[in-house]
Formats: C-alpha cells, structure tokens, sequence
C-alpha cells in the first residue's frame, strides 16, 4: 500500500507589495515564506566564516598547485598551459580550468593567501547557494512549498557543515571548482525537467523559465568544465543525469534522445577542447604534459587522471612504481614501522585516541574483506567499509546513514506518482550521484585522498534535507510510518557517537551529548507516537491523512516535539559541526587537508591512521604508524612540530619546507606542501643561485616538483625546472634536450640527488631512466660548487648542498 503525502500549508497571506531587486534579493520574493531569504543568508553568512576566517594562516596552501598560480600570473603561456614554472618546461597533474580562476584573483590583485584563496572560499559558499536552489525548486510537489524552502535550508546547512567540505574549501586544491561544477550540473538538468513542466495551478504556462534544452546544454558545459577540472573524476556522476532524464522528462522519447544527443555534443566540445589544443601543438613548442607516460594530454586523462586511479594502474600505493625494490608499506595492528619501495622506512605515528568498540572496528574490518584490499592511496583501505574508518569517517560519513534512510523512504512514500514526478526526479538524481560516487570512492584501488570524497557532499547534503521533512511530515500523516524519523535520528547519531569516541581526549563531553540528544530526540518522538495511537479513532486504525496530529500542533505535547527537534538537530549535525569549526584555528596541510581533532592534515598517521598506507586503528591509540615519516611530507595529523622517524632514522624536523617562515618577498610560509620530501635549497644557496643566474631561464634545475614549487614561490616566480616532474620519473628533459638547454645558456645550476618527486626508487629517491642519465651527465660534465660558495662553511668544504632532508645532493655549474 502506497502512503499518499498531502500537505495543508496555511491559509494564504495578504497580497505583499511588489519589491524593488535589492529588497526581493535580500529579503525574497513576496511570495516566499518571510523567514525564508534571512535564513538562506544566515547559512551562506555561516559558509562565507568557515570558508574564509583568518585564511592567512593557510599560507601558499598546496604549494604545488600554488607555485603554478604563481606562474601563471607571470606568463600567459604558463596560465594557459598550467605550467609549473613561469618557463613552461613542465605542466602540473591537473587541467588549468580550477587554476585560472585564482590566477585572474592573483593577477588583478597580487599573489598572496587571500587571492589565491578566497576563490576557493566563493566557490564553496555558491555550492552551498546552486545545493539550496536545485532542492527547493524540485521538491514541492512532495513537501509543498513552505517544506521544500525548509528541506533546501536543511540540505544547504548539512552541505556548509561538511567537515571534508570546510577543509577544501580552505585550500588551492581544484576539487572546490569540481564540487560547484557537479552541483551546476545537476541543477540545471533538474532545471531542464521544471522547464519542461505544463504548470498546475490552473495558470497556465510553463513552471520554470527558459527552454528545456537550453537548461540541458547548460548541465553539459558544467560537466566538460569539471572534466578540464579533475579529469575523469568529473564524469563519475555523470551517468545519473541522462537516465533520470530519460525517466522523467514530459517530451517525446524522440525528443528527450534528441536533446540529450546535443547536450553530449555539447559536453564533448567543452570536454575535448583544452586537450586537443594542447596534443594538436608540436611538443617542442610546449610544456611537456606532467605525469603523462607520452607527453599527451590525453594519456594523462584515461591514465594518471583515469583508470589508474580505479584500478591502481598509475601511480599510487599499491601500484607499480619505477625503481626500488622493497615492499610497499605493511603496517600490523599493533603499530611499527613499514618501508616503501627504495627502503625509506615510514616515520611515527600522531598522537591519537584510544579504541572506539566493536562497531567501527566493524566498519574498518570490512574495507578489506569486501573491498579486495589494495592500499588505495591516502583514503584507507579500499572496500565499502572505507567512507566509515579512520581515514574517512570523520570527513564525510556523518550524514551516510541519514541520507541512505531518507533515500530508500522517500521513493516509497513517493509510491506511484507519475513518470514525469519532479520530486522523483530530484531524489533519484541525488541518490544516482550519490551511490555512484560511494562505490567508485570506496573501491578504488589506486591513489585516493580524503579530499576526494568532497564531491559525495552535495548528494548527502541535498538527501538529508529533502528527507527531514518527507519523514517529519509522513510522521505527522502515517502510522505506518512514524517510527522512521526516530529509527533515522538514531542510527545517525549513534554513528556520530561513534566517530566522535575515536579521539575521546577531544572535547570528551561531546559524544556524550550527542548520545543524550539522541535519546532525548528519539524518547519524544516515540512518546508522541505513543500518545497519537491512543487519541486516534480505533475504528479508522489511524489518523486522517493530511490532517496534522494535535499532539504536535499545540500545547504541551507540542513543545515535547520542539524539544525532540532541537535535539535532532544536536544529535545529528553537532559532531560535524565542532569537526568544521577545527580549521578556522588550526593549519591545514594543503597538500591532504582535513577538518577535526588534530586537524593539519599531510600524511602522518595522527589521530586517524592512514589504513594500508599509514596507520591502522591503532593509530587511534597512538601506537600506530605513519605514511611517509611524521612531519615529512606536510604537517602531519598532530599540528605539531616533531622529531619523525625520517628516512630510515636519519630524523627530519615535522616542519613543512617554508611553514612558519618568510621568504624573501615578505609572504607568510606555506602550510605544508611537499616541501618537506624533497628537501629545498636553503635561503642562502637561493640568493647564491639569484647573484649568479647570468641570464639563464631557470634558476636551477632538480629533481621533482616539491623542492621546485618551494624555490619557485620563495622567489616570487623565478622558473625552476623540476625535472621529472610531480613524481620525478616523467621523461622531461631528455638528455639531448638538456644539454641544448646548457649549451644556449637557458641553465646553469643542477641539483643532484635531491628526492623532490613522488617516483622513482621507492618515495621520491633517485629514478632510473632520464632524469638518472641527466643526472649522470651533469656530475661528468659540470663543475661542483663548493658548499662554501653559498653557506659560509670553510673553503674546501664538499658539495654537499644545504638542502633539508636528502642525503648527499651536490649543487653543480654547467656552461
């Protein structure tokens, strides 16, 4: 039997004057609840705060993406091409599309913190505005119009307190573009669908402006730019939006097939154009294509960008890397330490909590038993437990169990309702995106960082919304059905709980209150319920359906269901909340950014453990071990600066190559960044290379992108040329190429040995093939400089460089 959802909003107001378009902007239409626009504005407001407070502190963020802004407020041709370096020798591993828009900022403003980003910060307050639009629009022919403003406001609020959200949003990474992009797309196919609809209230007309295919070649051209954005990560969703629809348009089958062919013309244009530019090029006349195997834009997006990172092809833990022979890290429960491939031994673990019982272990246990193992990167182990274990579980699964319920119960309340359904669509659009990008995220088998998950944030988001108020409103109409809120509120706070007794000594009072707001929540609701089947009619069995129970309208039962609604509201959205705040006092690390206890993100273990490639739950108790040495590959989960375990005892500093430092031009330090592995020229064999450049293109030529990016943006955009690119094993410069660069004076400095890449023997250390025949050559070729030159050593000293973290590197001159 199908429970018919009807909904009796108040008698209608006087007729408002018309507004002139600031008050209608600010205060909404005179249609529109008068709550309504205020509320929307204190969520973007709430937003614009976690998005945007004290971004300073952030420094230059990733300083890999960062020192290609910086490039691109240099050089047009570096802007265009997404160059590293000003130069153009080598582009990094994304397309440009997020990257231009901080470099417009940068360029009209400057290059620093706030310009490079406050784009990032924009761009995730209009998610939060297209998320609240795109509910509210296509729900309320299933809430009615005052509930689908209710349901956008809830979908907008879960969508800003996204921890995972926050995070990124505070940081130059592009997935803050990919996630307003998603979002756009998927608004304006539920776009294309309204404008499609014959209005019914008698008016006549159509219910949304425009033409339905123009709204669908619009959801196209936002899918080819998350395409120029992330690559094929930007098409994960896109199988949902063509089947939804197929299902729900009004026009013909020949007319629905024929408008979607267009708009897929049109997102293979958009799609194609950047790549095909650059591949149609001579590659002589361009940068060479950064972790691509064939110096192609098109290899970089069905490989590296593709499906190596679902089936572990490409570079990744887990995947087949070139050089080094030991294995990759294996970490017990009971902590110790694991190496990487090349024998660099993985640094110690953060400090963290104790256990959290039998239902996370649950959750981690199963990553592996139905994930099919695989390290899977920095996300934890793959398998459907992943969104639930240490690594995730505090970024993006708060809402996972709310929104799974609200999915399931909403297209049964939906029941029978027409094909063409607006609210249908709208739902079975949420949970398309929503389940595809869970299963492509979960099983993965090649790199995955947490960061990833940000795009499964506006699915969650929007189904929360949309299902509070289907479930509260067939609670207030069904029987049958007034147990589902309650059993809802329940299973997510109980998650909540969870999550937070991960790390019990943060803010130890908080899961306790989330419990007790839980139980207070879920008593009243079933007590109203209790108390409804006793005052219904036994011989109806239940109440009327569209007539609200008394119980919940007035007196002293209905200020128990205020009671069980505040309670609600704590149990479900008070530990992603406290996790959001986290980064407006604390440092995120650009190059993995993460939100609550210990929040610095990077690549140690901390309080999260990073399964198969970090920690495992022991490092919740401290005792487990990190990724990539604590403190050597960004700031670490413990915000602290600590003595790691380094590179097979060595012991390196926790700090983050520039963190906390000035560079020459007067910029705060980055926070984080790769700056860290590779090891980066100290300030005097910079302003020894700057006095001695005698016009060449490149202050100095290393290995990886890491030390590059720090040198690049300590010197305000000087090129550097990272040889080997982000993972110090691309094919740039080939020999001849780099002996033509000597010969007509485009370089002079080379440093060797440095492991400033991701590749080659096991983490970054010396790759065979080119940049080792580079390297080669130079030592054979080129004269050493001493140490002394630079650091004030005493003559005669070695050339053994000042560069932190490498072992042996020697600074040469050649030409």
């Amino acid at each position: 039997m199908t429970t018919q959802l009807t909904t009796t909003d108040p008698a209608a107001e006087p007729e408002r004057p018309p507004r002139g378009r600031i008050k209608r902007l600010v205060l909404g239409r005179p249609s529109d609840p008068r709550w309504a626009r205020p509320a929307l504005w204190a969520v973007l407001i709430l937003a614009a705060i976690l998005y945007s407070w004290d971004l300073s502190r952030n420094g230059d963020a990733n300083t890999f993406y960062a020192a290609a802004v910086l490039s691109g407020t240099e050089s047009w041709k570096a802007f265009f091409y997404g160059s590293l370096d000003s130069a153009s020798f080598i582009t990094v591993d994304k397309p440009p599309f997020a990257f231009w828009v901080m470099e417009i900022s940068a360029r009209i403003f400057g290059f620093n913190s706030w310009s490079l980003l406050l784009p990032q910060a924009a761009e995730g307050v209009a998610a939060v505005a297209v998320v609240y639009a795109a509910v509210r629009r296509s729900v309320a022919s299933l809430t009615g119009e005052r509930g689908a403003y209710v349901a956008a406001l809830i979908a907008a609020l879960a969508l800003t307190l996204t921890p995972m959200v926050v995070a990124i949003d505070r940081d130059d990474n592009p997935d803050t573009m990919l996630t307003l992009l998603l979002a756009l797309g998927a608004w304006a196919l539920l776009e294309s669908l309204r404008a499609g609809r014959v209005r019914q209230d008698g008016q006549g007309g159509r219910e949304g402006r425009g033409h339905p295919l123009l709204w669908l070649v619009l959801s196209g051209v936002a899918f080819g730019l998350a395409f120029n954005t992330k690559m094929l990560e930007g098409f994960i969703a896109l199988p949902a939006l063509p089947i939804v629809y197929l299902i729900a348009s009004g026009a013909r089958l020949r007319s629905r097939i024929g408008r979607l062919s267009i708009a897929g013309g049109v997102l293979a244009v958009i799609t194609l154009s950047w790549m095909t530019v650059v591949d149609l090029i001579p590659k002589a006349s361009r940068p060479y294509v950064g972790s691509s195997a064939n110096d192609t834009v098109w290899n970089l997006a069905v490989g590296y960008n593709g499906f190596g990172r679902i089936s572990g092809g490409g570079f990744g833990p887990g995947a087949a890397r070139t050089g080094g022979s030991g294995p990759v890290a294996s970490v017990a429960p009971g902590g110790g330490t694991g190496t990487l491939g090349g024998g660099v031994t993985g640094g110690t673990g953060g400090t963290g909590g104790t256990g959290v019982g039998a239902f996370s272990e649950l959750a981690h246990r199963a990553g592996g038993a139905l994930g099919g193992g695989g390290a899977g990167g920095f996300g934890g182990q793959a398998g459907i437990g992943r969104m639930f274990a240490s690594t995730l579980g505090g970024q993006i699964s708060w809402l996972i169990p709310f929104a799974v319920i609200a999915l399931i119960a909403t297209l049964i309340l939906i029941g029978r309702r027409p094909r063409t359904d607006l609210a249908r669509a709208s739902v079975l659009l949420w949970g398309g995106w929503l389940v595809l990008e869970f299963v492509v995220l979960s099983f993965q088998q090649g790199t995955q960082h947490p960061y990833y998950t940000s795009a499964m944030a506006p699915p969650i988001a929007a189904l929360t919304g949309i299902g509070a108020v289907t479930l509260y409103q067939a609670y207030r109409r069904s029987a049958g059905w007034s147990l589902v809120l309650p059993a809802a509120i329940a299973v997510t706070g109980g998650w909540a709980f969870v999550l937070l007794r991960r790390t019990p000594n943060w803010n130890p009072w908080l899961p306790w209150t989330v419990a007790g707001a839980t139980i207070v929540a879920v008593l009243a609701l079933v007590l109203g319920w209790l108390r409804s089947r006793r005052s219904a009619d036994p011989r109806d069995g239940a109440v009327t359906a569209g007539r609200p129970r008394r119980f919940l309208t007035a007196g002293r039962p209905g200020r128990l269901f205020a009671v069980a609604g505040v309670a609600g509201l704590i149990a479900v959205l008070a530990g992603p909340a406290a996790y959001s705040a986290t980064p407006l006092s604390q440092t995120i690390s650009g190059s993995n950014p993460l939100a609550g206890p210990t929040a610095g993100g990077g690549f140690g273990a901390g309080g999260a453990g990073l399964a198969g490639f970090g920690g495992t739950d022991a490092a919740r108790s401290g005792s487990g071990t990190g990724g990539y040495g604590a403190g050597g590959y960004g700031a670490g989960r413990t915000g602290a600066g600590r003595t790691g375990a380094g590179r097979t005892g060595a012991g390196r500093t926790g700090a983050d190559g520039r963190a906390g430092t000035e560079g020459p031009t007067g910029r705060p330090g980055g926070a984080g960044g790769y700056g860290g592995l590779g090891g980066t020229a100290s300030q005097q064999m910079i302003a020894y290379l700057e006095a001695h450049r005698d016009g060449a293109t490149w202050l100095i030529a290393l290995q990886g992108s890491s030390a590059a990016a720090s040198i690049i943006l300590a010197t305000g955009g000087i090129p550097v040329m990272a040889m080997g690119g982000f993972r110090g094993t691309d094919a740039a410069p080939t020999l001849a190429q780099f002996e033509q660069y000597v010969k007509q004076g485009k370089v002079h400095y080379v440093l060797t040995g440095g492991r400033g890449g991701l590749g080659g023997g096991g983490f970054g250390g010396g790759s065979g093939g080119t940049v080792a025949s580079v390297t080669s050559w130079v030592e054979q070729n080129c004269s050493a400089v001493p140490a002394s030159a630079y650091s004030g050593a005493a003559s005669g000293g070695s050339a053994t460089s000042g560069v932190a973290g490498t072992a042996a590197t020697g600074l040469y001159r050649c030409g």
